[in-house]
């Protein structure tokens, strides 16, 4: 598939739009004419235009051209920005309101945040969208807008109950997971936006088995055969045989053996101060792992985010559609200034681009991500 050939667009939300993620979606299109091809914004129309005007500068602007059929942007010519207005962020019969300040937090900007969300959710379960791609939003924002948001800590959830009522299930019937991932080193997650003490409750051997199991389907289907998954240990040199914690003994380790039964590649518990490295592949030659187990959010996401967060990008596994996101937040204290990096978004856009060709759907759905 070309840049070209999509034959349904690709939805990109708009993000908190108090943050960076209108400047860094109009410099993606302006950047990467050809991967942003087919894609479209969900959002606000005002909101793009002032961040056309802040990359811009003293030049010209990008257009922005309101949709008024998604399917026009496949049509769309290069470096103008297409526009999927959403309901909520505008009045009834009257013009726009003006889009919310840079930098602050406001229940203002969560609604609408959150509102994309939903339309690019709704829009890829329905098949009226090939992939959607999230940009930055603020969770203490989307907290203050209320419900049903405030529900919800992050996109992950969000989108995971989205799409289990699509398909007349429950939550704890669609587990999801999320992969970080760059050239170098992909990491699934056991657990994410949840506090540190809850994180470790969350090591259960249900939960690692599950993992296992979704990372095992989900990069298969990419990589051509089953991939090698490196374990991290909870504690400190993995438990020391017990020493410093028994987690790796009676958890991690058994449902390791559990995983393997069913075809899964995965190593026994490895000190997560090592792993990592092992894992990371360098100079063209792949690592030891080709992804790696964490055992919470930090303890993943530090070593992917070290490398680089310019080229770091989210998948959701688990979920009946594509998504993808950029590996960083709204910096609010750069908002409308011009300096925020779209390269993540820009890569998040290809990945996504590549799981439309490379999707792999096997009972609610699986996605993957392959290094260049």
């Amino acid at each position: 598939m070309t840049e070209r050939s999509l034959s349904r667009p690709i939805a990109v939300t708009l993000g908190d739009p108090a943050g960076i993620g209108a400047e860094i979606i109009v410099k993606a299109f302006r950047d990467a004419p050809d991967l942003t091809r087919g894609c479209f914004v969900v959002g606000d129309v005002a909101t793009l235009r002032r961040a056309a005007g802040v990359v811009a500068g003293a030049g010209v602007a990008l257009p922005v051209a309101l949709l008024s059929d998604v399917q026009e942007a496949l049509h769309c010519p290069p470096r103008c920005v297409p526009v999927w207005q959403i309901d909520s962020a505008a009045l009834q019969g009257e013009p726009p309101p003006s889009p919310p300040p840079f930098g602050r937090v406001s229940a203002r900007a969560g609604q609408l945040a959150g509102d994309c969300v939903i339309w690019a959710a709704n829009a890829a379960l329905r098949g009226e969208v090939a992939a959607m791609v999230t940009a930055p939003l603020n969770k203490a924002a989307l907290s203050l807008a209320g419900a049903p948001y405030d529900a919800f800590p992050g996109h992950t959830e969000l989108l995971q109950a989205l799409a289990a009522a699509h398909v007349k299930t429950t939550v704890a019937q669609l587990p999801v997971r999320m992969m970080l991932a760059n050239d170098e080193l992909r990491v699934v997650l056991v657990s994410i936006h949840v506090s540190l003490l809850q994180a470790l409750a969350a090591v259960t051997f249900d939960q690692v088995l599950q993992t296992l199991l979704i990372t095992h389907h989900a990069l298969q289907a990419v990589l051509g055969h089953p991939p090698r998954i490196g374990v991290a240990g909870l504690n400190p040199h993995a438990g020391e045989g017990g020493l410093f914690g028994r987690e790796e003994l009676d958890v991690v380790g058994p449902a390791v053996l559990a995983a393997r039964a069913q075809g899964v590649l995965a190593s026994d518990p490895i000190a997560p101060d090592t792993v990592f490295m092992r894992a990371r592949a360098q100079h063209g030659q792949p690592g030891e792992f080709d992804v790696v187990l964490a055992m919470y959010h930090d303890q993943g996401l530090i070593p992917v985010k070290y490398l680089g967060v310019d080229k770091g990008v989210n998948v959701t596994l688990g979920l009946p559609l594509v998504r993808t996101s950029p590996d960083h937040g709204t910096a609010f204290d750069i908002a409308g200034t011009g300096r925020a990096d779209a390269a993540s978004l820009i890569e998040a856009i290809r990945v996504a681009r590549q799981l439309c060709k490379t999707r792999y759907v096997a009972g609610f759905g699986d996605t993957a991500i392959s290094h260049k």
